[in-house]
């Protein structure tokens, strides 16, 4: 069972058929514990080959209602391409924060909890995380999911780990700048490697540097830490969020 950060596929066909592990994938938040969706082989990949597919967050978990809501609050089309806000009820979403009526009545809206995550999802209501708000990169006016980005550099043999992040950039604001852990024995240069995205991504999407690091910054629970990364980059300097 995987949860937190949204895996690559490349991650999902590696644990499967590397190690021969079954993988299922669940989501949810401190606030919505346990979970909101579940994303398992279904009628539309039986087999479970299909590892784009497995990559999502799933489907809604029994009692959990889910709605994916534009900035005006209205239901975003399941049509796999239009990003929203994933927003969920249930008895699993927590009553309000601690002593913190303004944080309450600014996560709960109309009784649905607002997670942060951005997402799109299809005709089968099968919620694609793509970013969270706070990670999404506003680079000359466009939006690029570092999600995305990731995912093209997991596909690289000698990637173990990465992590792309926004840092400032005069003309356009701000660009793509990826991490990247290398898998013991293996190296790669830094040219070579944004080449290798450029195979995968639509150009301004691409990484306009890449650093190679020994390891990502994470929580005592594993989950990785972007705010750390961002800050040696934007120390003194403002950041707009998505």
């Amino acid at each position: 069972m995987v949860a937190g950060a949204p895996p690559p596929a490349a991650f999902i066909q590696r644990l499967e058929e590397e190690l021969g592990w079954e993988f299922m994938e669940i989501y949810g938040l401190t606030e919505t514990a346990p979970v909101l969706t579940v994303s398992t082989p279904d009628f539309q990949d039986p087999e479970g080959k299909n590892f784009e597919r497995r990559a999502h967050a799933g489907v809604e978990a029994i009692g959990v209602d889910i709605q994916i809501l534009d900035d005006d609050g209205n239901v975003v089309p399941m049509d796999g391409e239009t990003v929203g806000e994933i927003c969920a009820r249930s008895n699993v979403v927590l009553k309000g924060y601690w002593r913190q009526p303004e944080a309450t009545a600014e996560a709960i809206v109309d009784g649905y909890f607002h997670t942060g995550d951005l997402a799109v999802w299809d005709e089968f209501a099968n919620v694609n995380i793509v970013d969270r708000k706070k990670d999404v990169i506003i680079t000359g006016g466009e939006n690029v999911s570092s999600a995305e980005v990731e995912a093209a550099l997991y596909q690289h043999e000698g990637v173990l780990e990465c992590a792309v992040i926004g840092v400032p950039h005069e003309k356009w604001g701000e660009t793509p700048m990826a991490l990247v852990v290398m898998r013991d024995g293996m190296s790669s240069t830094e040219e070579d490697m944004i080449a290798f995205t450029r195979d995968h991504l639509a150009h301004f999407k691409c990484p306009s540097s890449i650093e190679f690091i020994d390891a990502l910054p994470r929580t005592v629970t594993g989950k990785l830490q972007k705010f750390v990364l961002r800050d040696k980059y934007w120390a003194g300097q403002e950041r707009k969020v998505h």
